[in-house]
């Protein structure tokens, strides 16, 4: 089977990741148990991840000229994943997330730093690749306006457009409707949706929209009813990164002739397996880890 051709459009930065026994409440301060930096960012996790599951991925993003940003491109290069349009910039430093796990979850800063510099006229200058791409995949740790010429862009060339909006912020009508795939979870989509109701929304971006919803699942509506692909229990180390698994297998499996009911389940199983691993892309899963767990 040829390895699809994927873009991701988005962040790189470096994960700094404290553990702790609980969260520390406001004006509150808590040991913490260790202490440690991984590379991350919303956009560089879908990338590798994406290349582990067996897609030709290329990241277009920018970083600093600084340790992190070397840190960051080096690591995308071991996993596969091309860099020839990761550029570092001069004058901001790279992106940075500080996240706390603790009592079985996260909480996160990020700190978009040079991510800022993914701007309308750094994608133009890619569109030779996208022109040849199967999937445009993006997430919002970018500026809006890119997100918008972004979309515009693929509605052009014909290229589908895989959108993960978070962080969780609106995004212009035109964005959703240009959107082949739209992943938001259960908070990001009541933002994008103004509070509608679920169901009404989902019938009417039916095939488009799907609304992660953690343990439960993803719920979609296939334009007869409404259904809910289930996800997979496993032992949680970490849920970092669980989401851009996600979107990652989605969108590989979707760009390989998956129907849409089989790239869900694939996806799911990645995700269940990418919160076993430390970190973001620690517990991101190969190919044939995937694999093996579905056929049992």
């Amino acid at each position: 089977m040829k390895k699809p051709k994927i873009a991701v459009i988005g962040s790189a930065s470096m994960d700094l990741v404290v553990t702790a026994a609980r969260h520390p409440h406001i004006g509150e301060t808590v040991l913490g148990e260790s202490f440690e930096t991984v590379p991350g960012g919303k956009g560089a996790n879908q990338a590798v991840a994406a290349s582990r599951l067996g897609a030709d991925v290329y990241m277009i993003g920018r970083v600093g000229a600084d340790a992190y940003g070397e840190e960051i491109v080096r690591n995308l290069q071991t996993e596969g994943v091309h860099t020839e349009y990761v550029e570092p910039v001069t004058h901001k430093k790279s992106g940075i997330a500080y996240i706390i796990l603790a009592e079985g979850d996260n909480s996160i800063v990020v700190v978009k730093g040079a991510n800022d510099e993914v701007t309308t006229d750094y994608v133009k200058a890619s569109l030779p690749l996208l022109q040849e791409c199967d999937l445009v995949m993006m997430q919002q740790e970018v500026p809006e306006e890119t997100i918008i010429e972004t979309s515009r862009l693929c509605t052009t060339i014909g290229v589908p457009l895989l959108l993960n909006p978070a962080p969780a912020r609106e995004i212009p009508h035109t964005v959703v409707e240009q959107a082949a795939y739209l992943t938001p979870n259960e908070h990001e989509a009541s933002i994008l949706f103004g509070g509608l109701p679920k169901s009404k929304v989902l019938e009417k971006y039916a095939n488009k929209l799907f609304i992660t919803e953690g343990a439960s699942g993803v719920r979609f509506n296939d334009g007869h009813e409404e259904i809910v692909v289930p996800t997979y229990s496993t032992n949680v180390v970490d849920t970092t990164g669980a989401g851009d698994t996600f979107n990652a297998a989605f969108g590989t499996a979707i760009s390989e002739g998956k129907d849409i009911k089989e790239s869900l389940r694939f996806a799911n199983r990645a995700a269940s397996i990418s919160v076993t691993g430390f970190g973001a892309q620690g517990g991101m899963p190969t190919r044939a880890e995937v694999e093996k767990r579905l056929a049992e």
